[in-house]
């Protein structure tokens, strides 16, 4: 199948604040759909959380008001380059907050 030249967005998930627990939970509990070769994580809450693509180890941490993104599709080239694989799980941890969401939506090139 031959790859176009465009973006095709996830659909956009979001974990309330408050249903935090100080444990890694799912903010995508389906997955990526396909590969995607950026993430972004905006967190719209009033705590400050820890990210994890395994569900196990600390990659990154987000401040409260503030976006992560994760763009792993610098080059030109897209066709060659490394991407999330279909199916990853994004989780975060942190205490439970008094308000606010944080949203996931990720991108990937049309096939």
């Amino acid at each position: 199948m031959a790859i176009k030249n465009s973006v095709r967005a996830e659909i956009l998930t979001s974990f309330s604040s408050a249903d935090l627990t100080g444990v890694f939970q799912a903010i995508n509990p389906l997955g990526l759909s396909r590969p995607c070769g950026l993430i972004r994580l905006v967190n719209d809450t009033d705590v400050d959380v820890v990210v994890s693509y395994n569900g196990i180890d600390e990659n990154d941490y987000l401040q409260t008001g503030k976006v992560l993104e994760v763009n792993i599709r610098t080059s030109s080239d897209y066709n060659h380059l490394a991407q999330f694989s279909k199916g990853t799980v994004v989780y975060v941890s942190g205490g439970a907050g008094q308000s606010g969401y944080l949203y996931l939506t990720a991108y990937s090139q049309e096939e």
